[in-house]
């Protein structure tokens, strides 16, 4: 079915179905379709997340103080440096991507093979550093105190330097069993516990007359609020429990939502960037083997490529919202 429209000069036929809208293959809107539903699906994210910070803006963790390490550098306070890395390597993998498609429309099967091999290596270094992140953030360096209001206590030096909990708790002759089903307790199980004790952590804290508390309340010149030593050795007293690095119900940073986005926007986007290296991995083996010098089309790498620049695209809006505003 085809509909003709006359103008003034000339008489033009609108696309009656037979023809490709705008030039573009099936395969190419297919993917276009799923790159704008996707981009909805991590726009209410990032929105979720915008409304949950500005809740929550006085409790809420600074990136800079939580993100801090660097592969090999232990010891070393690096804010940030490693996520900007990270999103440099994303972004060159990005470049790559766009010289093996060009490489692919002059039909240079060898270019080709070069950049999609630079592109899954970008990509696997991405995830495995995503990976690091995620061990670092889990496992936690400093370690705070729960009170049983839920706030939650960290501790500091006079200057306003963090102090870890292994740097001054005491060492106590307690006896406490994790409760497992292997030791007899099948009717209950509970995650492993704290390296420290409340009871430690206070008589450390008594101890040593020079350290201070945090709170996870921010400041309006973005500085978290030092209590004195006799308010820091009172809040030190509702203390409920010990938190060590953050999970889904606790975070040693500041707010468990902040724990809660994290791994849920940046594992989601973490999903996307491994699925596009496994993708990756085999049009690279296609391209190998002369899959599409045979069909004299490698449209093919197109098609994951418009995937790989949304995935980086993506990040770009991630690493702005979450680690840097």
């Amino acid at each position: 079915m085809e509909a003709t429209v006359t103008t003034a000069n000339s008489e033009e036929k609108t696309w009656g179905g037979g023809n490709e809208p705008m030039g573009a293959s099936y395969g190419k809107l297919m993917m276009w379709f799923f790159i704008v539903s996707d981009a909805l699906t991590f726009s209410g994210f990032l929105a979720a997340y915008g409304f949950s910070r500005f809740k929550f803006i006085e409790t809420w963790p600074l990136a800079d103080e939580v993100f801090t390490h660097f592969p090999f550098m232990h010891g070393v306070s690096a804010p940030m440096y490693y996520v900007a890395l990270m999103t440099f390597i994303l972004i060159f993998s990005s470049v790559t991507m766009v010289l093996a498609v060009d490489a692919g429309h002059q039909m240079k099967k060898n270019k080709v093979v070069l950049y999609m091999f630079l592109t899954i290596i970008g990509g696997l270094i991405f995830v495995g550093s995503q990976a690091w992140e995620w061990k670092n953030f889990i496992k936690g360096e400093y370690g705070a105190i729960e009170t049983k209001g839920g706030s939650l206590l960290q501790f500091v030096d006079k200057d306003g330097h963090r102090v870890a909990l292994a740097d001054f708790a005491a060492i106590l002759p307690e006896e406490r069993e994790q409760l497992t089903r292997s030791s007899a307790n099948w009717f209950m199980d509970e995650p492993s516990l704290p390296s420290y004790s409340v009871a430690e952590v206070q008589a450390g804290f008594k101890a040593h007359p020079e350290l201070l508390i945090r709170t996870e309340v921010i400041t309006k010149e973005k500085k978290k609020t030092i209590l004195s030593r006799e308010e820091s050795e009172l809040r030190l007293s509702q203390a409920h429990y010990v938190v060590e690095g953050a999970n889904l119900k606790r975070n040693e940073y500041g707010s468990k939502l902040f724990a809660d986005f994290f791994f849920f926007i940046t594992g989601f986007h973490g999903f996307h960037v491994f699925s596009g290296v496994i993708i990756n991995i085999i049009i690279f083996f296609n391209v190998l083997i002369g899959t599409y010098e045979k069909r004299k089309s490698y449209e093919m790498v197109e098609k994951v490529g418009l995937y790989w620049h949304f995935v980086d695209l993506v990040w770009v809006f991630v690493f702005t919202v979450f680690y840097l505003v």
